[in-house]
């Protein structure tokens, strides 16, 4: 299983795990289901009262999608296929309150996730980039998500640096991105300490809450991710030329 659940029924805390540490928990497409029944399969689960999602093996909190996953695209501009979607709580209507734990690279696809968590524990050695105008394609949906919790030169240069560019986790810290600092190592558990003093806390006061603080910003949030599709349409490069960009970044020994 690439994707594991844990819950302690004392705290209330379930903890999500992307599981594929060999891949730098890159997302198959089975992931992305696996995320999005995993968030809807909360909402009924009384017990689960906060969430924190994290990758395995301390490397990467994830890298995005897997780039071997075949994902065909229709012929209109006006629509995307795109399986990252609905990876996320938000998108699968669950509002309870998840708090995401990083280690190591957090990149692309990965924003996805942490844009749909409250807030960010990073471990110090934790990074974040984002590659795609690196590699001809638009970063849009990544784009949006972390605009709406990054300061906009940053989330500007970060994404049009590309891979050029990585945000360090005291950085991240500094601007805001990242609410607590831990020694490497370290964040998984600081986030279950934060996850579970919210879990002790009325249920329904809580996600009432995280439910006001989403409205706060929905409306600019929706409107810009429609869009996303067109923009990507529009600016990606075909396939082949993205995968031969990404293959000189390979062969050049500049991809960790």
């Amino acid at each position: 299983m690439t994707v594991t659940v844990s819950r302690d029924k004392e705290t209330g805390v379930a903890v999500v795990t992307l599981d594929r540490a060999a891949k730098h928990n890159a997302i198959t497409l089975d992931m992305a289901r696996r995320l999005s029944d995993v968030w809807r399969e909360f909402r009924y689960a009384d017990e689960v009262r906060a969430i924190v999602v994290t990758g395995a093996g301390g490397r990467a909190f994830c890298t995005g999608i897997d780039r071997s996953a075949e994902v065909p695209q229709p012929s209109s501009p006006y629509t995307i296929d795109d399986p990252l979607l609905t990876i996320g709580p938000k998108a699968n209507d669950l509002w309870k309150p998840v708090v995401a734990a990083v280690e190591g690279m957090a990149c692309g696809g990965a924003f996805y996730l942490l844009g749909e968590a409250e807030f960010l524990v990073a471990g110090e050695d934790a990074s974040f980039f984002d590659p795609h105008t690196t590699y001809g394609m638009v970063s849009a949906f990544e784009t949006i998500h972390m605009a709406q919790r990054m300061p906009y030169g940053e989330i500007a240069r970060m994404a049009l640096m590309g891979s050029a560019e990585r945000l360090s986790a005291r950085r991240a810290y500094d601007t805001g991105l990242v609410s607590e600092l831990t020694p490497p190592g370290g964040a998984l558990a600081a986030a279950v300490r934060a996850a579970a003093v919210i879990a002790s806390h009325p249920t329904e006061a809580v996600q009432g809450t995280v439910r006001a603080l989403w409205s706060a910003r929905e409306a600019a949030r929706a409107q810009a991710l429609a869009h996303a599709p067109h923009l990507v349409a529009l600016g990606n490069l075909p396939p082949d030329r993205q995968a031969e960009l990404f293959g000189r970044r390979v062969d050049g020994h500049r991809m960790r």
